[in-house]
């Protein structure tokens, strides 16, 4: 097998390429790095560690102020600041990045984001960090990265103004090497972040430094990440001979033969013109070398720009995919004269596809369904804080779910996101922007949009093109130029951006205008692959109105539903519409806000209540299902978030849409999508057996891998039922079976059946009052670096050990040893308790408690008390 180079951890790789009709990508494979790349500090015979490149997390040990300052220069002034008297009259605490300063606010109907904003605060934040460097430092080119700041932020080093960047979404980084001080003098690191013109989006945003911030040194050469890249294209004969070929060990696929085009650039500023060499070793999982190249480059001046390319054959690649995203790690080192000038790694993975007008995605040569959710940006408790445990654990969910595609909804997401994708498997449809020119929302993008568009752009696309992850670019998501003719001109604009720095990806836009005459975005024809969202009645005349076009359902479903409540509330016409057994709610445009119907701002878990642009899981998931040409959808949304809580009002402000909760617990339909997406063996009860004793309850179960399920209550038999027999037991279809069953206490039991036989069985027993608390700890997103937290799930339990669905309780939280309570939450959409109090409550009998180890390896003790409850204490050990 066989690579080659890029180096750096922000661009090197490339896909495949597309080939009309029906934008078959010419079996071109890309090659892309995961994890965060890095330069290396080598321990390598000849080298000098001086020169090598840095990149270096530089989170720890700023100081935050929220409000106003004196000046700037009173901020950076070293001598008041290292006497830790910057103002008399300003409260600055230490802290650790990334943070969201409005998650950590009040809720309050008051704050101008208003509940669609999350009912938090904005305002603006000061962050500030000073260091010291070394006076080796001094021959070296100093920067700083951020992954992110929301939003319009300005930073200055030593009292001097580095630049600006109004959007929040996207990193950047500055120069600041003539204003650094390498004497022994302090240096001070000053940011604003101005999120105080609200609203600003149409869901909760967060504040501040919410990504990661990175310290890069660089010698006198370095590997420009910004301009290195790469790509590998499959020969088509040897791809179709070996498609079947299975590696029985590793149990991937493998392709046949194919190049890797690779260039690298680096920026010289050398001590002399001999020649230099550069070293490109590949490794595979078990860190085998694969590929070994060694090519040398003649300087023709001291400085300036070094550009190296390269064709090297590949053979026997385990490609990447959802299923195997096999990665391998490269290795570039560049040498003159025996002298190590910088050393850079990344992880690689490689795999082809293309998109058929009339079937669909092919990966790697097969037909695969793209079974997707859509995210926002939010952690729970952190709010937008990005945090690598959060998103693994989110990612783990969904990963158990049957999911297999991401779309980042729709700005683009933190660099570790993508990371993380890489390395577990799944794809990802980049999404720049959510407006264009014309507002959503009265202090949105579309006011920056002229001035930084294209910046932005390019800045995502040269920061995402190394993820095998990315399959797809999306230019935006609903946008309203699509109705004028303006929208011609912008999508080919946009087009030609993405295409200038990235040829081999696809190309698409979230849209709504399913007439082509009307769909300027659509009728500029620069797309590759077009992206509808909601209309399913519309999905067959799509193949009509856009002849030989490759189609995707870019958003779906928009159901409501709040975890563990199963109560329909009054409905009436004036409340919500209801068609084909869907409540619908708003019931249309006009109608801004749903009433209370439960009288608790909840919604049932039963999949029958939508958004009136929208539908139910099950409907959205036939439309896609029975259509091949429609290539896969992207659900919105996979998880609960802060912000845009339809179909209510303030207290309500967090959404109801996602399959999981904003706390990370699944809802039951995660139940339904796990028994259609996956393999593994399914079978799910709900609701709850709490009721009154007589009460007609519509039980309902998701099941897989068998023939026929039969229900039980305290031992009597109500009946088989099998998934399909509609017309025999109304209510049940395709995907779900139900019993009318009044209630008596006692147990529920689900016995499924294969071939006659029993294979799975399933109960649900009435609860009694809650005595005891069960805690199930999680500390597997916990690698033993400082800032990884562990979630704790607490559930009520009667004292015979049954969880209670239907009583809930104040608890109050106690963190000792070497961690502390980052926040808890119970994912209830109405919940205004603020997720840092240590007095919380369950929402149908749970919450999750989250918290950060101090060091890399303790212990730490969580205790739990609360009304009639015995305490409960649990101790966790963290760190190999």
């Amino acid at each position: 097998m066989v690579i080659t180079m890029i180096r750096h951890d922000k661009k090197r790789n490339i896909l495949r390429k597309r080939v009309p009709p029906y934008f078959k990508m010419l079996l071109m494979l890309a090659v892309f790095s995961q994890l965060s790349a890095c330069h290396l500090i080598g321990v390598h015979a000849g080298s000098d560690t001086d020169y090598l490149s840095e990149k270096v997390l530089f989170n720890t040990d700023w100081q935050f102020h929220l409000g106003s300052i004196d000046s700037i220069k009173s901020m950076t002034d070293t001598t008041t600041v290292l006497n830790k008297k910057p103002s008399e009259s300003l409260f600055w605490r230490t802290l650790t990045l990334p943070h969201d300063w409005s998650v950590e606010g009040a809720f309050s109907q008051a704050n101008p984001a208003g509940n669609q904003g999350g009912a938090l605060p904005g305002g603006v934040g000061w962050y500030r960090k000073v260091f010291r460097l070394d006076s080796k430092d001094s021959t070296r080119k100093i920067g700083i990265h951020f992954d992110g700041i929301y939003r319009n932020s300005e930073v200055w080093i030593n009292g001097h103004l580095l630049g600006q960047r109004p959007n929040g979404f996207i990193g950047f980084d500055y120069n600041m090497t003539n204003y650094l001080n390498f004497d022994g003098r302090s240096n001070v690191l000053l940011v604003r972040a101005d999120n105080s013109r609200q609203p600003n989006a149409r869901w909760y945003t967060g504040s501040g430094i919410n990504r990661d911030v990175y310290l890069i040194k660089n010698g006198p050469l370095s590997i420009n990440d910004k301009k290195s890249y790469f790509f590998a294209t499959v020969v088509k004969d040897t791809a179709v001979a070996t498609l079947e070929k299975v590696n029985l060990e590793r149990n991937s696929q493998v392709a046949a033969a194919a190049s890797l085009h690779g260039q690298i650039v680096m920026q010289a500023d050398l001590r002399s013109l001999k020649p230099v060499e550069v070293t490109t070793e590949i490794f595979d999982d078990a860190h085998r070398l694969v590929v070994h190249e060694k090519k040398s480059l003649q300087p023709v001046q001291t400085e300036g720009v070094l550009t190296l390319s390269s064709i090297v054959p590949l053979e026997n690649v385990r490609l990447w995919s959802p299923d195997y995203p096999n990665l391998y790690t490269l290795e570039v080192s560049v040498t003159q004269d025996g002298l190590l000038l910088d050393q850079y790694q990344q992880k690689l993975g490689i795999r082809y596809f293309h998109f058929d007008a009339r079937n669909g995605f092919y990966l790697n040569g097969q037909r695969t369904e793209i079974k997707g959710v859509c995210l926002h940006s939010d952690f729970g408790v952190l709010g937008t804080a990005y945090q690598y445990s959060a998103m693994v654990r989110q990612l783990k969910l969904l990963k158990q779910m049957g999911c297999n595609a991401i779309r980042t909804a729709h700005n683009p997401p933190a660099p570790g996101m993508l990371d993380l994708c890489d390395s577990m498997g799944f794809l990802v449809m980049d999404e720049a922007f959510d407006m264009w020119q014309k507002k959503k929302t009265k202090y949105d993008y579309s006011k920056d949009f002229a001035l930084w568009h294209k910046r932005d752009l390019e800045d995502q696309i040269k920061r995402d093109r190394r993820h095998p992850s990315v399959f797809l670019w999306s230019i935006g998501n609903e946008i309203r130029e699509q109705f004028d003719t303006s929208g011609i001109r912008l999508t080919n604009e946009l087009v030609a951006i993405v295409k200038a720095l990235d040829s081999t990806r696809p190309v698409t836009a979230a849209m709504t205008e399913t007439h082509a005459a009307k769909n300027n975005i659509a009728k500029a024809g620069a797309l590759d692959i077009l992206g509808f969202n909601y209309k399913i009645d519309q999905y067959d005349s799509l193949a009509l109105n856009f002849p030989g076009k490759a189609l995707i359902a870019s958003e779906t479903v928009s159901a409501l539903q709040t975890r563990g409540m199963y109560k329909d509330g009054v409905i009436n016409e004036t409340v919500a519409k209801m068609k084909d057994s869907i409540i619908y709610m708003p019931y249309g445009p006009k109608q801004k806000f749903a009433p209370n119907i439960n009288g608790d701002w909840t919604l049932s878990a039963y999949d029958k209540i939508a958004a009136y642009w929208g539908t139910n899981h099950e409907n959205a998931w036939r439309a896609v299902k029975s259509r091949p040409f429609i290539a896969g959808t992207f659900v919105w949304t996979g998880i609960d978030y802060l912000g845009e809580p339809v179909p209510f009002p303030y207290p309500a402000r967090s959404s109801y849409y996602g399959i999981i909760d904003q706390a990370g617990l699944p809802k039951d339909i995660y139940y339904f999508y796990q028994s259609e997406w996956t393999d593994k063996p399914v079978l799910h009860l709900l609701p709850h057996w709490n009721w009154q004793q007589g009460q007609l309850i519509d039980v309902w179960c998701y099941y897989n891998q068998a023939d026929q399920v039969e229900l039980f209550l305290n031992g009597r038999s109500l009946g088989t039922r099998k998934k399909g027999d509609g017309n025999k037991h109304p209510g049940d279809n395709e995907f779900h079976v139900n019993w009318q069953v009044p209630f008596e206490k006692g147990t529920l039991k689900v016995v499924a059946y294969k071939n006659g036989k029993e294979v799975r069985r399933e109960l649900v027993k009435t609860a009694g009052i809650p005595s005891n608390i069960q805690v199930i700890v999680d500390s597997s997103t916990f690698r033993g670096v400082l800032g990884d937290l562990c979630y704790l799930t607490i559930q009520l339990q009667d004292k015979a050990g049954n969880p209670v669905p239907n009583q809930d309780k104040l608890l109050h939280f106690d963190v000792q040893g070497d961690a502390h309570l980052v926040g808890v939450n119970n994912g209830y959409q109405a919940e205004l308790r603020s997720f840092k109090d240590k007095d919380y409550p369950t929402w149908k009998g749970k919450c999750v408690a989250v918290i950060r180890p101090d060091k890399t390896k303790g212990s730490f003790s969580l205790h739990i008390t609360g009304k009639n409850l015995l305490d409960k204490t649990v101790q966790v050990h963290f760190g190999k």
